[in-house]
């Protein structure tokens, strides 16, 4: 082939690399501006309901906090924030009001079996307007406790909950548990946010009289939810704890959602009923077939399932649950599953 030939092959293949760049370069401006327009219209249209339910749901990521100051300013969104909020309590929980049967009761008169299987837990599905979920009922408390993934601290990493799962003999079921630092999305897991007490062991938290919000179970495994200092909690007789909120249920009572309440995301909670079950759930979020579910939502599939005290958990991208060793929801991670610092486990029947 002669050289003008080889100049004319390499000009059309520079041609076309260049087309097909354009091409791409046009299409991600077309989807840019498409993306900024539809968030435009959520924050500086006509529906306050849609823009406030964006701007919370955006603010509870991790990574996408800076999205609602795009067209709205900071002091527009803490407006919102504060307006659409949960209420808060002082209340602790009464643990009198949990009497632990051996016999679980059944939910409604329509429930004809219960623990088919003879396990001791059952699963069952749970769907909203906007969400669907998985409710992990264990009848036995005392099988419930936080699992830890190791070491804590700045720079120590956290597990997988698969990872966590493993590392304990004898589990059967599981979901992820307390927050931990996770630095815009790109935290290591590693560092636990407010307190861990696993197994009757203070493992995070300083000092022993600061107050935190927190979810623990006692010796006599009962839920109790609310403020407390780590001191009071390991006085209340504590075994395992975590923290994140808020409360959503305390001795009976459902907390209030103020305005919307909170944003449309995944969720993870805990809750127990009067007889002792304790209540694990997870809901799936940010999918076309779950957009993910708000606080409220959360505290009212926990009253349907009997739940007199109930706390939120750590949601978002590190929501799963697990049973007999498998994944059983529909995880929001884009980057496969988070690290993490705490996980709520469930020890096999003995």
């Amino acid at each position: 082939m002669s050289k003008s030939g080889v100049k004319n092959r390499k000009r059309t293949a520079l041609v076309v690399v260049v087309r097909v760049l354009l091409c791409l370069f046009a299409a991600v401006e077309v989807l840019l501006f498409g993306l900024l327009g539809v968030i435009y219209v959520l924050e500086r249209g006509p529906s306050e309901r849609a823009r406030d339910l964006f701007v919370i749901s955006m603010n509870e990521t991790s990574a996408a906090k800076f999205v609602p100051t795009i067209f709205l300013t900071q002091q527009e969104v803490d407006a919102i924030l504060a307006a659409n909020t949960f209420q808060e309590t002082d209340v602790v929980t009464d643990t009198d009001l949990v009497v632990i049967s051996s016999e679980p009761e059944k939910l409604t008169e329509k429930d004809e079996t219960i623990d088919p299987d003879g396990d001791g837990i059952d699963i069952m599905d749970v769907s909203g307007s906007t969400f669907k979920g998985k409710m992990m009922l264990v009848y036995d408390p005392s099988r419930v406790f936080v699992g830890t993934s190791g070491k804590y601290g700045a720079t120590e990493l956290g597990k997988t909950l698969p990872d966590i799962y493993a590392s304990y003999d004898n589990i059967v079921g599981a979901i992820n548990g307390g927050g931990w630092d996770d630095r815009d999305g790109h935290g290591t897991g590693g560092e636990p946010w407010g307190v861990v007490i696993s197994e009757g062991e203070v493992l995070w938290g300083t000092p022993m009289y600061y107050t935190w919000d927190m979810a623990g179970i006692t010796n006599e495994n009962k839920l109790v939810v609310g403020k407390m200092t780590i001191q009071e909690a390991v006085d209340m007789g504590v075994r395992d704890a975590v923290k994140y909120g808020p409360p959503l249920i305390v001795n009976g009572e459902p907390l209030e959602a103020l305005g919307t309440g909170s944003g449309l995301n995944p969720r993870t909670a805990i809750g127990q009923r009067a007889d002792g079950t304790m209540l694990l759930l997870t809901i799936d979020g940010r999918q076309g077939n779950s957009l993910g579910a708000s606080l409220a939502d959360v505290r009212d599939v926990m009253l349907e399932f009997g739940a007199v005290n109930a706390y939120n958990l750590d949601g978002g991208s590190s929501t799963n649950m697990i049973y007999n060793g498998e994944i059983i929801n529909n995880g929001a991670s884009l980057v496969g599953l988070r690290k993490m610092c705490t996980a709520w486990l469930v020890r096999g029947k003995e």
